[in-house]
Parts: structure tokens; C-alpha cells; sequence
């Protein structure tokens, strides 16, 4: 049910060879027009780093190279008339810029630690702003690694200086979201890129606890020994830390930053009806409150966040997770809280053959956004991802740039 399989100042930062790539790319750039006035709306397009899933597309290349792919990115956002991108920049606890927390990510180099001799966050902030797309840093607070060995890690990975810090699971190494130093660690490394980047926002997408992998345990009792007391059992504990990861990075961004908004992307089911009578008219097989731990409502109640971008990753009238019902119940959820809904969009499922039959018609997507216009709530959508924005096999996101993006406009702030 999840939307990915494996699925975050800036010129004088940038090297010689970066430098010369701006003369570059600013010969290659498109002229921008005007935003339109009298109405905004957001449309995103999210820009995955790791594993190489978008950018870059494979490790090792110069940083000619890599630019030059960045900055192609970022000219199909703008063709394709939308306005923001959601890089990943936090893809496995390491970094793409230089941090002084976290090791450079191997996505750069295939070397995890190794300078790749440009700032790519840095790059990516300048260049985006100059065609006028707002950044939005995308973060994955807790994942390790795409794999369980801790000696494949850089040697001065804070993981392997704190290994009781990280448990395996599913394959993957992850922090444990239970330990306070952990929760105040993963903040103090991407606040480190809010302090000195002109990032627009900062994002999360649907990863807290992870996944459940069935026949294995997530195992946190030791933790839950220590730091539990007082909960009635350990799933309310757990919804307690991820409460708390985002409550107090939303404090710590208005403190450092107060301009840079914070937005967190979920799976897309709360609770089904059956779970929660408050919950959606649906009977998806994971539920974020109880199988991620992440009270997304709570968090929009309480306004620690400026958006929330539930992944509506279902074709109109799907059976277990209907986009039809779903859009009217995260409209409700966000109704006079102040906190903005954008609906994310599956644009990766459009032409899939392994994809129900509705996703074989290039006409869903609009279809989607065409729906959406009955609901003053939505805000706009965000696209996964940015390889299918630009290849576009079955023209489903040229259907929705002729149907509903005619002109530019500005995101909603």
C-alpha cells in the first residue's frame, strides 16, 4: 500500500565547478512567465534521491553531470507549469549537502562520506529559485540504511558511533524513534539545513515507525522498558514519540526560521470507518495511527504543521481505499484548522499494466484534479514523481497540464 518500494548561503557555498555550471544552465534555462494574480495553488513535484530513484540517476557521475540533471529537472517542473519541488536531501541519515551531522549520502559519489566537490542543496535552493519554483527540503527522519550491515555505513556514521541507537528491521536499519537523543539528533541534522539554506519548507513523507513487514517484530521493548512508564501500552507510547518528533520540530523551525513553512506528506488512510467511526469509508490494510504510529489528524488539530499532503495513491472508485471518498474526509479533517491540504498524487501508477484498469487511462489523473475543484479545502496536488513528470509515457501529465495548469501561478502561503 506504500507509494515507494525503497520509498530530503547557497552561492558562496557552491565550488568552481559548480559556479561555471550556473553560466550554463542559465543559457539553458526557459523564460519564466508571470505568475497569474488573484489565485494560488500548489503544484508540486517530488524529486527522490535515494536509491537513485530521480536524481541522480545513478551514483558516481561529475558534478557537471549531476547538475546538469538537477537543473533539467527543475526546467520540466517549469514547463509542465508547476511551482514547487520537493527534493530529497535526507534520503538514509546522511546528507546532500555538507553537514556537520551526518556523512554526504552515497547517492552522490557510491561512496558514503565522500565530497562529491559541489553543494547540491545549495544548487538546488539558487537554481529553483531563479526560475521561481519554491524548495521544499524533504527529510526522512529515522531510516538508516536500505540494508541491516552497520559496517557498510560511513566509519563516522552517528549510527555506528551510537549502534544502540539503531535497530534492524525489514532489511533496513532505522533509529529508534523511543529514544529522546535520537528524536534530538534527527532535528538537530536537518535543522541544520533550515539554518543555512533559504529553503521554503521542510517535508516529511510517510515514514515514522516503518512499515509493518509481517513475521517480523520491531524491537523496541528494552526502550520501551526505560522510557514507557506511565503509557497505557506500548502503541500509545509510540504514537507519544512521533507526536513529539513533530511537535518540536515544528517549534524548532519557527524559532530558527519563522518564514520556512513544515509540511509531512502520510499514507493516505488515517483509520478505516470500521477501526474509528471518525475514520474514512475505507478498509485499507494500513491504518497510520495504528500501524506507523502517526496521528496525522492530531497533528493537523493541534496546527504543528503548515500543510499536509496525504498520498491518495488510488484510482477513483477503488474498492479498499476509494480516491472518491477519501479527498471529501481529508477536506473535512483540515476544515478551519488553518492547515493547508495538498493531495498527492500517484502519477507513477498512470500506464502501469500491473495497475488497475482505471490507471490504463491517461484521463484519471485529470479526473482526480477535476474532482478536487468541488473541495475549497484542496490547496493543490503533489506528483510522485519527478522521472514520470518528465518521461510522461501515456501524456497522463500532459492531460492534467492541458486541463487544469493553463497559466502559472503562485504556491498559497
Amino acid at each position: 500500500m506504500t507509494r515507494r518500494g525503497f520509498t530530503v548561503a547557497a552561492a558562496a557555498a557552491l565550488t568552481g565547478i559548480a559556479t561555471a555550471g550556473d553560466a550554463a544552465a542559465g543559457a539553458r534555462r526557459p523564460q519564466v512567465p508571470g505568475p497569474a494574480t488573484g489565485h494560488s495553488e500548489f503544484r508540486g513535484m517530488w524529486l527522490a534521491s535515494v536509491d537513485n530513484r530521480d536524481w541522480p540517476t545513478a551514483p558516481g557521475q561529475s558534478a557537471e553531470q549531476q547538475r546538469a540533471e538537477l537543473t533539467g529537472f527543475l526546467d520540466t517542473a517549469v514547463d509542465r507549469r508547476l511551482n514547487a519541488v520537493i527534493l530529497q536531501v535526507r534520503p538514509t541519515a546522511d546528507a546532500l549537502w555538507s553537514s556537520p551531522y551526518e556523512p554526504w549520502s552515497d547517492v552522490l559519489t557510491g561512496t558514503q562520506g565522500r565530497d562529491p566537490g559541489w553543494d547540491p542543496l545549495g544548487t538546488a535552493v539558487e537554481e529553483a529559485h531563479r526560475r521561481g519554483l519554491e524548495l521544499h527540503a524533504w527529510f526522512n527522519p529515522y531510516r538508516v540504511a536500505l540494508h541491516t550491515d552497520p559496517g557498510k555505513l560511513a566509519p563516522d556514521h552517528p549510527a555506528r558511533v551510537h549502534p544502540d541507537w539503531v535497530l534492524p528491521y525489514g532489511g533496513k536499519l532505522y533509529y529508534d524513534p523511543g529514544i529522546p537523543a535520537v528524536r534530538r539528533f534527527v532535528q538537530d541534522a536537518m535543522l541544520d539545513a533550515v539554518r543555512r539554506y533559504p529553503i521554503d519548507a521542510v517535508h516529511w513523507d510517510d515514514y515514522f515507525y516503518p512499515y509493518p513487514v509481517e513475521g517480523e517484530v520491531f524491537d523496541d521493548d528494552a526502550t520501551y522498558r526505560r522510557y514507557g512508564a506511565g503509557f497505557p501500552d506500548k502503541a500509545a507510547w509510540r504514537r507519544d514519540n512521533t507526536d513529539r518528533l513533530v511537535c518540536e520540530m515544528s517549534e524548532r523551525i519557527r524559532r530558527e526560521r519563522p518564514g520556512v513553512r513544515f509540511g509531512i506528506s502520510p499514507f493516505g488512510v488515517w483509520r478505516n470507518k470500521a477501526t474509528d467511526p471518525e475514520g474514512s469509508d475505507t478498509t485499507a490494510g494500513v491504518q497510520t495511527y495504528d500501524d506507523l504510529h502517526a496521528d496525522t489528524r492530531q497533528w493537523i488539530r493541534n496546527g504543528w504543521i503548515d500543510y499536509i499532503a496525504p498520498q491518495l495513491y488510488w484510482n477513483i472508485g477503488f474498492e479498499a481505499a476509494d480516491y472518491a471518498k477519501l479527498l471529501p474526509w481529508w477536506a473535512e479533517t483540515v476544515r478551519g484548522t488553518g492547515v493547508q491540504l495538498v493531495v498527492g498524487e500517484a502519477l507513477y501508477k498512470a500506464g502501469d499494466p500491473e495497475q488497475p484498469e482505471p490507471w490504463q487511462d491517461p484521463a484519471e489523473l485529470s479526473r482526480h484534479l477535476t474532482l478536487a475543484k468541488d473541495f475549497p479545502e484542496v490547496r493543490g496536488h503533489a506528483y510522485f514523481s519527478g522521472t514520470e513528470i518528465a518521461q510522461d509515457p501515456t501524456d497522463a501529465m500532459a492531460r492534467v497540464v492541458r486541463d487544469h495548469y493553463l497559466r502559472p501561478v503562485r504556491p498559497p502561503r
